[in-house]
Formats: structure tokens, sequence, C-alpha cells
């Protein structure tokens, strides 16, 4: 495993405190850092066109219309990112690097060209009443959104995450600047700031990816042949983005808990910015989640598969089984400390914290219930993973498929029992599936033996 995690050991081998903050604070940008920086973009266009795009409802319009560009691209690009990215691990593990970029570019030109279509018809016949600068930008961003998010798992997928930051970094400050400079225009200007400064990542991703993957083809659609991606990996994919914004979808579509902000879009006031401030409190866990799996569990991982493949004695293969087992128990308990004193931070400072950005103090039970959700995905996300390592596709679907289904019934009922009971939904929903993951990883690590051997 390359990448951070050389990074991240290299900094634990000084052995002083100081080299501990560095490696987490290293793991913290490079986990958070593409996510944080879109947020705190996006709010930093509001903030400086607030004083001249007239009115301030525009500001809004394009921040909702930013969001459900980001909601649907993530949702439209599920089904291949998880998929694909292993398709490539695959060609990779064989010595196959030349059969990257075609399959890159087949892969990114199949969903960038079909997103294009649906777009185009989604403005067409859903958005009739704006301008067509505001409708041409919006197939524009889409279609660069979908291209950016399968570009963004393929180069974390190789170990690309500082370069991955790096690039965010350098688009959403394009997208910043040009956005300051055409606020003037209105919402068409903040709209098309955005999508130039995304233009200037995705090229990026593009001039990367042919750096680090040279080949004589230029586009292949091996991918797409029968057998060439796990469906199990596809569905996973596209199920688990339904199961994350499922109840965010809920909240915006009921007539009770949202109003209309442009065309058929909709925001919940209510709803949208506790979770999001819960959001920003989930980054000290996913440091943690990076160190723990990109250390001590790769290294016994690592070892335990070359010792059955290399015929290592039984005995060694159960002492790293058992090590392997250690360590993601020790990972997960530190997620859960370090994740329980973010969110005593969060009810210690909610009030003040909402005081500072003028929200109404009735939001702060809401506040307090989602970022014990925000926290409880932290943990999800870190058992997931282990899952992946071992290769266990169809119990992944299973637990995402749990997920979802849960989301959407408890959201549910919480809409009907009315205020009290909101963002209750989101965090039972993720309490029950953990504990479920939980479980199913025991037994499956109690049996990895068993598995490894007899099941291939």
């Amino acid at each position: 495993m390359a990448g951070i995690g050389f990074e991240i050991r290299k900094l634990l081998r000084k052995e002083s405190y100081t080299g501990l903050l560095q490696a987490y604070a290293y793991a913290g940008i490079i986990s958070s850092g593409p996510w944080v920086l879109s947020i705190i973009g996006i709010l930093v266009i509001g903030l400086m066109s607030a004083a001249v795009v007239v009115p301030n409802v525009l500001i809004t319009q394009f921040q909702v219309s930013v969001t459900y560009l980001m909601v649907t691209s993530l949702i439209f690009t599920g089904a291949v990112q998880l998929a694909f990215t292993r398709y490539i691990a695959d060609r990779l593990f064989e010595k196959k690097d030349d059969l990257v970029l075609p399959n890159f570019n087949g892969v990114l030109l199949a969903i960038m060209a079909s997103g294009g279509v649906l777009a185009l018809l989604a403005v067409v016949f859903m958005f009739p009443q704006q301008s067509d600068i505001y409708r041409v930008l919006m197939v524009a961003g889409f279609v660069e959104l979908c291209g950016i998010w399968v570009a963004t798992i393929f180069l974390s997928g190789m170990k690309l995450y500082k370069e991955i930051v790096q690039l965010f970094a350098l688009g959403y400050a394009i997208t910043v600047v040009s956005a300051y400079v055409l606020r003037p225009l209105g919402m068409e200007g903040l709209l098309f700031g955005f999508v130039l400064g995304h233009f200037v990542l995705f090229t990026g991703m593009i001039l990367m990816t042919l750096r680090d993957y040279p080949s004589s083809r230029f586009i292949s659609f091996d991918f797409a042949r029968r057998g060439a991606m796990f469906p199990t990996l596809i569905a996973t994919g596209l199920i688990y983005n339904l199961g994350i914004w499922a109840d965010k979808l809920l909240f915006w579509f009921n007539a009770d808990t949202s109003h209309a902000v442009i065309g058929p879009l909709r925001a919940s006031v209510i709803y949208d910015m506790p979770i999001f401030l819960a959001y920003l409190a989930i980054i000290p866990g996913m440091a943690v989640f990076l160190v723990r799996i990109e250390t001590d569990f790769v290294e016994y991982y690592t070892k335990f598969y070359d010792a059955v493949r290399e015929g290592g004695s039984l005995d060694y293969i159960e002492q790293m089984r058992d090590e392997m087992v250690f360590t993601i128990r020790q990972g997960i308990y530190e997620i859960i400390k370090i994740q329980s004193m973010a969110v005593l931070v969060v009810f210690v400072a909610g009030p003040t914290l909402l005081d500072f950005l003028g929200i109404s103090q009735l939001y702060l039970s809401l506040l307090y219930v989602d970022v014990v959700a925000a926290s409880l995905q932290v943990v999800l996300l870190g058992l997931l993973n282990i899952f992946f390592y071992l290769d266990k596709r169809a119990e992944v679907l299973l637990l995402t498929t749990l997920f979802l289904v849960l989301n959407v019934a408890f959201t549910s009922m919480t809409l009907l029992a009315g205020a009290p009971f909101y963002g209750y939904g989101f965090a039972l929903s993720l309490l029950a599936t953990v504990l479920v993951t939980m479980l199913i990883l025991d037994g499956k690590l109690q049996r990895l033996e068993y598995e490894t051997f007899m099941l291939q």
C-alpha cells in the first residue's frame, strides 16, 4: 500500500508528540480536504456576494443549485465508482498498467455522455422559466462533476491523495476568484465561476492520469464486457450514495419541512444547516480512521495474505489474523473515542456556534442529534472498509441496503411524528446498521482462515 501509508508511517517513526500530531493532521487534510474545501468555497462565494447580488435570494438559489448538482452527480456516478476502481486495481495487480488509461477514458466518456443527455432533458422540461444561460451552466456543471467524482474515486484508489487535495485547492481557489469577479452578473455569474473552477479541477485530474498511466491506446471499453466489473460493487456504490442522501431528499421534498427555491429544487431550512455543521465535526474521526487503516491494519493484513499465498505456517497465519483483529478493534475504539470527544465539544460549544452564525437556538437539539449521527457514519465507513479489504462484497451490499431501507423508513416516521423527532431517523438507521455490521464482522473474522482457504 503506497502513498499516504508511507507518509504517515514516516511521521509516526519520529516517536514524538509532534510526529503524532503531524500524522493525524496530514490524515485529516487528506481524508476530508476535498470535501471541506468544496463546502467552504461555496459558503465563501455566498458571503462575498451578499453585498453585490440583489436580492439575496439569488445567493440561495445559487447554493441550492450547486447542492443539487453535487447530490445528483454523486448518485448518478455511484454505480461505477467502486466497481471501476476495483476493475483498475485488478488490472494493476495483473501488471497490465497499459489498460488503465484507455479504460479510464472509456468510463469517463460513457458517464459524461449519458449524464449530459439526462441533464439536458432535465433542464429543458424541468426548468422552463429559467434563463438559457442558467440551463447551459447547470448541464455543464453536472457533466463536470460526474467526471470529477469518477476521477476522484479512481485517483484515491491509486493512493494519489495529496495530489487530489492540491487539485481541489486550486480548483476551488479559481472558483471563488471567478465568482467574486463575476458576481455583479447575478446568479449566472456565480454559477459560471463554479463551472470554470471545476473545469480546471477536472482538467488537472485528466493530466495527472495521462502522466502516471501512459498507454499506446487512447480509449477502450473493456470494463463494460460481461463479468469485467462486479455487479455487487455496482449496486453497492449506487445504494450507499442513495442511503447517505435519503433523509436529506425526504426533508427537501416534504411540504412541511421545505420551501421552493428555483424551478423544482427545494431546500429545508430546518434540516440543512444543522446537518452541515454536524458533518464538520467528523474530521477528527476521519483522520483516525485513515491513520489506523493505512498503518496498523494494512501491515498485518498484508502479512496475513502474503503468508497464505507463500505457504506460511499455520501458527504464523493465525498470529497475523489475531493481530489483524486486534488492530481492527483498536481502530474502531479510537474512532469512537475521538468522535465522542468531538460530540462533547459540539454539545458544549453548540449554543455559542449557533449565535456566531446567526442561527436560532431552536436548531440546537437537531444539531446534537445530527452530530451523533455523523459520528456513527464515520464508524460505519471504517467497518465497511474492513469488509472491502476482506473482499466481502455481498456483505457490504447487504449492509448498505439495510442502511438505505432503515434511513427511508425511520426518517419517514420522524417526519410524521413532528419537529421534536427530526434527525432521529438518520441517527437510528446508522446505529442499527453499525451494530449489525459489527456482529457480522466479528463472525467473519472468527472464520477468516476457513473462508480464506476453503471458499476459494
